[in-house]
C-alpha cells in the first residue's frame, strides 16, 4: 500500500465522520458569525465528499506532483454525477412532475384508503418501481418532490413521520430499480459483464423487490395511518394545465437522457437543449432545481474521487467472503461506501459463482437506504427534503434507524424467496 492510498483511506474515514457531524458545523456558524459562511458550507452534507476529495487532490499534488494528481482525476469516470444532475433537473420540471403527480393521484383514487393515505402508499410503492424504467435518480426526484409538496410541507407533520417516510423511500428506491439491468447503479456496473438481461433481473431480483417495496409502503401507511388521515385535503393545483405538446417534449427529453445514460456528450447535449427550451418558454416552467442538482453532482463526484482510493482494502475484503456471507457483508459495506462502487469491485474478481454474484448485488441494493452515501439517488432525495426537517438537516443516525425496518424487509425478500 502506498502513502497516497493510506491518505485516501484516512480522508475517506474523515469524510464519513464529517457526514455525521454536520450539526456541529451549523452550531459553529452561530458561535462564530464572522466566518458563518464557511461553517454553513461545511454543514452541507452534499459538500462533504467534494470538500475532502479536493483535500485528497491537493495532498496528491504535494506528494506525487501535479501530473500524477491530474492523471488520477482523468482516470476517474464522472458519468454518473453528470447523469444524475441532468436527470434530476429534467425530472423535477413542472411538466414531468405534473404528469407523475396526476398518475399517482389517479392510482390513489382507485384505492379504498382515500385521501392522503392512498397518495402516500402509491408514492412509496409505485414511483420506486417506476424507477426501473426512468432510472432510480429520476424516481427519487419525482417521489421526493411529490412527498415534499403533499406531506412534508404540511404544518404540524411530526419528525417521526418524516424520518419513517425517508427511510422507506430510500430503501424502496434502492431495491425498486432492479426490474431492469440499466436503472439501478449497482446493477448497471455488472449487468453487461455478467450478461444479465431484463428477464434475468425480473426473475432473480425484480419480483422479490416488488414484494418488499409493496410491503414496506403498506406497513408505513398502516403504522402512520392516524397522522396521515389527519392531514388536510390536497390543495388544487394553482397552475394552468400544460399543453400536451409541452408534456410530450419533456418526456422525450427525459427518455433521451435515460437512453443515452452512458454517453455524456449525448445526454449533456440533450440537457442543454432542454435548458434552451426552458429559457425560451418560461411560462411552462417553475423554478428548476439547478442548485440541488449541482450539489448532488458535487457530492457524487467527490465520492468518485475518494472511492477510487479504497479498492486496495475493499477488493481483498470481498475476495475473502463466500456466497453465504457476502450478502450481509455487502449490505453492511454499502452503508459506508457507494453500492455501485462495491459491485464494480466485485465485477473485477474472476471466477465468481452465480450464487456469489446474486448475493453481492442483492446485498448492495438492500443496504442502499441506510445512509446518504449508500446509493447514488439518495443525495437527490436528501437535497429536496432536508429543508422540511428540524434545523433544515437530516440526522444520519435518524436515517439509519428509520431505514433499518424496511431494510430488514428487503433482507427477508431477497434471502427467503
Amino acid at each position: 500500500m502506498s502513502t497516497v492510498q493510506w491518505v485516501g483511506a484516512g480522508l475517506f474515514a474523515v469524510a464519513l465522520v464529517h457526514t455525521f457531524s454536520t450539526k456541529f458545523f451549523e452550531r459553529m456558524a452561530h458561535r462564530r458569525p464572522d466566518h458563518a459562511g464557511i461553517w454553513h458550507l461545511l454543514g452541507e452534507v452534499e459538500v462533504v465528499f467534494g470538500f475532502w476529495a479536493m483535500v485528497l487532490v491537493v495532498a496528491m499534488m504535494a506528494m506525487q506532483g501535479r501530473a500524477a494528481a491530474t492523471a488520477y482525476l482523468d482516470s476517474r469516470n464522472f458519468t454518473e454525477p453528470m447523469f444524475v444532475f441532468a436527470i434530476m433537473v429534467i425530472a423535477g420540471s413542472r411538466a414531468v412532475l405534473q404528469l407523475a403527480r396526476n398518475s399517482v393521484q389517479g392510482m390513489a383514487r382507485l384505492m379504498p384508503l382515500g385521501g392522503a393515505l392512498s397518495f402516500y402508499f402509491v408514492a412509496l410503492a409505485f414511483v420506486p418501481l417506476l424507477g426501473s424504467l426512468i432510472t432510480e435518480p429520476a424516481a427519487m426526484t419525482l417521489a421526493a418532490m411529490m412527498l415534499r409538496d403533499r406531506i412534508f410541507s404540511v404544518a404540524g407533520v411530526t419528525q417521526r413521520l418524516k424520518y419513517a417516510t425517508l427511510g422507506v423511500l430510500f430503501v424502496n428506491i434502492s431495491i425498486g430499480g432492479t426490474l431492469t439491468p440499466f436503472a439501478a447503479p449497482p446493477v448497471l456496473m455488472v449487468a453487461a459483464k455478467w450478461n444479465w438481461d431484463t428477464w434475468h433481473m425480473v426473475s432473480q431480483f425484480g419480483w422479490k423487490a416488488a414484494i418488499a417495496v409493496t410491503l414496506n409502503a403498506g406497513l408505513a401507511t398502516f403504522l402512520l395511518r392516524r397522522e396521515l388521515a389527519g392531514l388536510p385535503p390536497a390543495r388544487p393545483a394553482g397552475a394552468e394545465p400544460l399543453p400536451g405538446w409541452v408534456c410530450l417534449l419533456h418526456l422525450l427529453f427525459l427518455a433521451g437522457v435515460v437512453a443515452f445514460a452512458h454517453h455524456p456528450p449525448v445526454f449533456m447535449g440533450l440537457f442543454l437543449f432542454f435548458m434552451g427550451f426552458a429559457t425560451a418558454y418560461p411560462k411552462f416552467q417553475d423554478r428548476l432545481i439547478l442548485r440541488e442538482g449541482l450539489l448532488v453532482a458535487f457530492f457524487l463526484a467527490g465520492l468518485v474521487v475518494l472511492g477510487g482510493q479504497q479498492q486496495w482494502w475493499l477488493e481483498p475484503l470481498l475476495r475473502g467472503m463466500d456466497a453465504n456471507t457476502v450478502y450481509f457483508g455487502a449490505t453492511a459495506l454499502t452503508a459506508v461506501t457507494d453500492n455501485a462502487a462495491l459491485t464494480y469491485l466485485g465485477s473485477l474478481v474472476d471466477g465468481l459463482s452465480d450464487e456469489f454474484k446474486y448475493a453481492l448485488v442483492a446485498g448492495a441494493v438492500t443496504g442502499g437506504g441506510l445512509t446518504v452515501i449508500a446509493n447514488a439517488p439518495n443525495p437527490a432525495g436528501f437535497a429536496i427534503l432536508r429543508g422540511h426537517f428540524e434545523d433544515e438537516s437530516i440526522h444520519p443516525l435518524g436515517l439509519l434507524i428509520a431505514a433499518s425496518p424496511p431494510t430488514l424487509m428487503a433482507v427477508t425478500a431477497f434471502r427467503l424467496f
